[in-house]
């Protein structure tokens, strides 16, 4: 099967299973009792009808309406898809309610309406509306979608917008602002060039108009080439861009143009035209998949170019979900009627100056950067900038309430971005993140237990997606058959350590381990048996460079693993003791809880020890250590040995590493609830904090915790990581599931790039 039915298989699977779809309704409130189901239907549902009655604005109090949003299609214009129909745009509607979801915590109801009549179009949203705080028009066709939208916006006192027109729109127009900038040049001079005629490129070069483009430097092209004044039957939108130059191709457009916009399709800019163009040209070919003229051509035809497109692997995405997400939000929290040209200004304008301050690490470290910097691979912010919900928001917010659409206003605006900040605890951004960063420098893993259908699996994915470079140990025979039965037809590398063809390199294993076990019991007799054993052999892979990381112990107890690795990989050099730790994707944000496979019973200074550990891989993932050294007592409550000894590892860290952000001995639910700590133990380092990293005082209660939370919560969950190893080696849980073997694998990865970085930092 070629890779292409394989991913079409794959999007079939994830939209149908578990359960089909990618959305679900999840009720908010109490429902386990006779009184709660009185209060949430008859008869105290009654109470908040009443309110609503004498006021509609009650709405916004006693139901979801100020959350809820409404995404609407009538299937004419689908992705690259065309015309498919209500039905067939659905998933993509649901898609753009998942989007709403993680980036501003937005519910959403999907709606597909089953007309191409404008009239009945707007008929249908206009009856649905008073059930939503706004409306979201998706995948209509131009012209319909401009009188569907104004009209709409002129009938309706909710928020209505067209993402298609105005969300590219307002990114690309704050790139363009930032681009100008670089360039020396003055939006009031620029020549510019816009290719595509559609609803995204009206809208584009309207807003570009509003930021000071002149009417008389633009030139917009459609299919026909470009759009003149003495072209007969234009429609009203075209006849406003239309020139009476004397310009027919676009080859003509592009001579001398500072700036071209490329709303069409792949490959239609050549190297010539982009020669043609002005001294430090700006080109957002943004057609997807393949841009206008392709990146690295472009890039080896003009080295001052200033170049945007739609892709996330060029720098510039062009992506809407920087936009509509977060103008929702700050449309939604007061309460606008309208979105109108204030508030998306404001909103490229919160875009434009967010990509000049300085970035946080965890954005550079997903990227694979040492510093992203404003410049001209940097003009816009990266969508996973978890800055973005606290900056686009309350400017947009401010437009609204100054330019008079409010019904509510924000006073605090501080306390407004503390509460943006929080709605993002729910999103598994971290995961993201760690596949972003693993994917920007792949190493080479292996999978010691290739020959079990799921490690395959993982496997398949980890090579599909970039992640990393498989190495696949097993039976060879079997791992054919099951690639064979999955559809894995990569040329990865297979290695069977008890067949003939690995006999040479299993000698080489063999003497090297011996050379460095002789003293210690081992001889080559056994180094030789030793090394037929998988995880021996994929350990010394590890060891002499033939591979980066391993991963291991989906079919074998975890102390039979550990023990290999401990013997022929060791400990990193200053480290007296290794651990494991979890990340917990929670509701909450992202939790690390150590030490959850290693330590039974570890001593004060060995919890010290694990607690500095862990800190450094809470870094690893871009995110500073607020750490709780966890008890069943409260600051000296007890004088119990158990308690006693998470107080001393705190002494120990708060005398020798006051650096960290470390308190202790805390119950569970105090360092978890920052009020209630903050009330009763003021004097604590964490008191008002937000803790995202739990010490468990021994391995009973940290792996009980993290298999609690991941089990009755459904959390996604990382790990173990194994801590303080010298090379990247983890070892998963028995049973590992097939996405958290991927999760791992990205782990590997970027342990392993840490490692690597940190060897050159030291010649």
């Amino acid at each position: 099967m070629s890779n292409n039915s394989r991913k079409r298989r794959e999007a079939l699977v994830y939209h149908a299973k578990p359960k089909p779809g990618k959305i679900q309704i999840v009720p908010t409130k109490k429902y386990s009792s006779q009184r709660d189901l009185s209060l949430a239907y008859s008869p105290g549902v009654a109470e908040p009808c009443l309110e609503i009655e004498k006021d509609k604005e009650n709405a916004y109090k006693y139901t979801t309406k100020g959350n809820l949003v409404a995404v609407i299609s009538n299937g004419t214009a689908v992705l690259g898809l065309g015309d498919i129909g209500p039905e067939a745009s659905k998933p993509v509607m649901e898609g753009k309610g998942l989007l709403f979801k993680i980036f501003a915590d937005i519910d959403v109801f999907d709606i597909e309406v089953d007309t191409k009549n404008v009239d009945a179009f707007i008929e249908t949203v206009k009856n649905i509306a008073p059930t939503f705080g706004g409306i979201n028009l998706e995948d209509i066709k131009a012209p319909e979608a401009f009188e569907i939208e104004r009209r709409l916006k002129e009938e309706l006192d909710i928020p209505v917008m067209h993402d298609d027109q105005h969300g590219t729109a307002i990114i690309s127009a704050a790139a363009l602002l930032n681009a100008t900038e670089l360039a020396k040049k003055k939006m009031s001079k620029v020549k510019i060039v816009v290719s595509g005629a559609g609803a995204a490129a009206v809208s584009c070069t309207k807003l570009y108009k509003a930021f000071g483009a002149k009417a008389e430097n633009i030139v917009m092209l459609d299919s026909k080439g470009v759009i003149r004044k003495d072209r007969p039957n234009l429609s009203e939108e075209k006849l406003e861009f239309a020139t009476d130059r004397d310009l027919n191709t676009l080859e003509d457009a592009m001579k001398d143009a500072d700036v071209f916009i490329g709303l069409s399709i792949a490959d239609i800019v050549s190297p010539e035209m982009l020669k043609s163009m002005a001294k430090r040209p700006i080109v957002f070919a943004m057609a997807n998949p393949n841009p206008e003229i392709d990146y690295q051509l472009a890039m080896d035809t003009r080295k001052d170019v200033i170049m945007a497109t739609g892709r996330s692997d060029h720098p510039n995405q062009v992506n809407n979900v920087l936009g509509f997400p977060f103008i929702f939000r700050g449309a939604l929290d007061v309460r606008a009627t309208k979105i109108n040209e204030e508030m998306k200004m404001a909103a490229v304008k919160a875009l434009a100056e967010l990509a000049k301050e300085p970035v946080p690490e965890q954005v550079n470290i997903a990227y694979g950067e040492t510093r992203l910097n404003f410049g001209s691979d940097y003009i816009i912010p990266k969508p996973f900038d978890p800055r973005l919900i606290a900056k686009v928001p309350p400017a947009v917010a401010k437009a609204a309430m100054e330019s008079g659409v409010a019904r509510t206003e924000i006073a605090d605006w501080q306390k407004y971005e503390d509460e943006l900040l929080e709605r993002m605890g729910s999103d598994n951004k971290i995961t993201r993140l760690l596949m972003q960063r693993a994917k920007n420098n792949p190493k080479r893993v292996i999978f010691a237990e290739a020959d079990h259908l799921d490690v395959l699996k993982a496997a398949q994915i980890v090579f599909d997606e970039g992640i990393g470079i498989p190495i696949l140990l097993g039976r060879r025979e079997v791992i054919k058959e099951l690639m064979n039965e999955i559809d894995f037809d990569a040329d990865v590398e297979i290695i069977d350590p008890k067949s003939d063809e690995e006999r040479e390199k299993l000698q080489k294993y063999a003497e090297a381990y011996f050379d460095s076990r002789n003293r210690k019991g081992v001889t080559l007799y056994d180094a030789q048996r030793l090394m037929r054993e998988r995880n021996y052999f994929a350990a010394m892979m590890v060891n002499e460079g033939d591979a980066d990381a391993l991963l291991s112990g989906y079919s074998r107890a975890y102390p039979t693993v550990v023990k290999p690795m401990l013997q022929l990989i060791g400990m990193a050099k200053g480290i007296s003791r290794v651990a494991a730790t979890n990340v917990m994707n929670t509701s909450r944000g992202p939790i690390f809880i150590s030490d959850t496979s290693i330590n039974i019973d570890p001593s004060a200074k060995d919890l010290a020890k694990i607690a500095q550990l862990t800190a450094g891989v809470v870094k690893l993932f871009g995110l500073e250590p607020v750490m709780a050294m966890l008890s069943y007592a409260n600051f000296g409550s007890s004088n119990h040995p158990e308690a006693r000894k998470v107080k001393d590892a705190v002494s120990y860290l708060h005398r020798y590493h006051p650096d960290l952000l470390v308190d202790g001995e805390l119950q569970s639910d105090f360092a978890l609830n920052k009020e209630m700590l903050q009330n009763k133990f003021p004097f604590s380092k964490l008191a008002g904090k937000k803790v995202n990293t739990l010490i468990y005082p021994n391995l009973d209660s940290a792996n009980s915790a993290y298999k609690l939370i991941k089990e009755l919560n459904e959390a996604d969950s990382i790990g173990p990581i194994m801590m303080g190893m010298n090379k990247p080696v983890h070892i998963l849980q028995l049973g590992a599931s097939v996405e958290e073997m991927v999760n791992m694998a990205a782990v590997a990865v970027v342990d392993a790039q840490e490692k690597e970085k940190a060897a050159k930092a030291k010649k």
